[in-house]
């Protein structure tokens, strides 16, 4: 506990600190290409548009879901799965990344997955922003239930912040863990009901073990709030699963830290 309080206490005296490396992340990420951090927007918007082409024309799914056209569903599903897979990726290396502020600047080291993650929130605001702007053109109104998606994202922030700060912690500490990361990022795509609907798996057990997975959560928790129109509080039991999962990470990312915040400087 003693541990979780100080990384706490890290986050308020250093809240300005992390607004403005967050801002600088994003130029970071993007520097020495000529259109900048404009690629943080084109990236998802090219992905965005393929899909369109794929589920559209070029496979001609013409189903829809909930009165929507599918490739809205799927669009809802792979909005939030860009913020996730770039924390998953890059929130995994974030403090080898930033190694001179441990090591030249003593900069808090559970700090460092705050600001990356908040650099790539800045970045969602314009991709859901472009997806609201898609659903408007197709004919489809967001309605009240939009008013819940902050709350999506700020669990979402939370929990993949504390999956970086777990996950850099240890990669910093060992290479290893990072390439077996990244190495997983695909299976957890297409084994997370991004691409298709959970509650369709015939199979009991598995679609009960998919209510603990998050990035299941969060693709479903999009469609609420945009195909399906349900409030956050209707889904009792998937929210129930989710926290619990928030427990383990915030317990798994204190533990990580606290193993092994002393030897992270010697080791950068």
């Amino acid at each position: 506990m003693k541990t979780l309080i100080s990384i706490i206490k890290d986050h308020i005296v250093w809240r300005e600190q992390i607004l403005k490396l967050a801002k600088a992340d994003i130029v970071k990420t993007y520097s020495g290409a000529a259109l900048g951090w404009a690629w943080a927007i084109i990236k998802p918007t090219v992905m965005v548009l393929v899909l369109w082409f794929a589920f559209s024309i070029g496979l001609r799914a013409d189903r829809e879901m909930n009165g929507c056209p599918y490739i809205l569903w799927i669009l809802a599903g792979m909005v939030p799965w860009f913020y996730m897979s770039d924390m998953i990726r890059q929130g995994t290396g974030a403090i080898l990344r930033y190694r001179y502020l441990v090591t030249k600047m003593k900069f808090p080291v559970a700090t460092i997955p705050t600001f990356v993650g908040l650099s790539k929130l800045f970045v969602h605001f314009f991709i859901v922003a472009l997806m609201v702007i898609i659903f408007v053109i197709l004919g489809h109104f967001p309605g009240i239930y939009i008013l819940q998606l902050p709350i999506y994202m700020i669990l979402m922030v939370v929990f993949f912040t504390c999956w970086s700060l777990f996950a850099a912690m240890l990669s910093a500490m060992s290479k290893d863990f990072r390439n077996l990361i990244q190495a997983f990022v695909t299976p957890i795509f297409w084994l997370s009901g991004v691409m298709y609907d959970v509650n369709s798996i015939d199979i009991g057990w598995i679609r009960t073990s998919m209510m603990f997975n998050p990035v299941s959560y969060f693709a479903s928790g999009y469609r609420n709030t945009f195909i399906y129109e349900t409030w956050i509080w209707e889904e009792r039991t998937e929210f129930i699963c989710f926290m619990v999962m928030l427990v383990v990470m915030v317990m798994a990312a204190t533990w990580a830290y606290k193993r092994t915040i002393r030897e992270i400087p010697d080791i950068l």
